[in-house]
């Protein structure tokens, strides 16, 4: 069992996921909030549906990913 601080944004991989997101979004402006929540859904769709992307996100952490038998 380790402590960790109450806020740790390297070892969650949703901040990477978020990353991505943030990232395919840098030079989009929404006609409305409506607009907007489409696509975010359409880029965690994309996300979704890479999994190389997600074990990346999760690689980034250092965090063991398997249990050892």
């Amino acid at each position: 069992m380790f402590r960790l601080p109450s806020y740790v944004p390297d070892l969650n991989p949703t901040e990477g996921v978020w990353s991505l997101v943030k990232r395919s979004l840098a030079n989009f402006t929404a006609a409305n909030l409506d607009h907007l929540v489409r696509v975010v859904k359409r880029k965690l769709k994309k996300i979704q549906h890479r999994p190389q992307s997600l074990a990346g996100c999760l690689a980034e952490t250092g965090l063991i990913t398997e249990i050892p038998s």
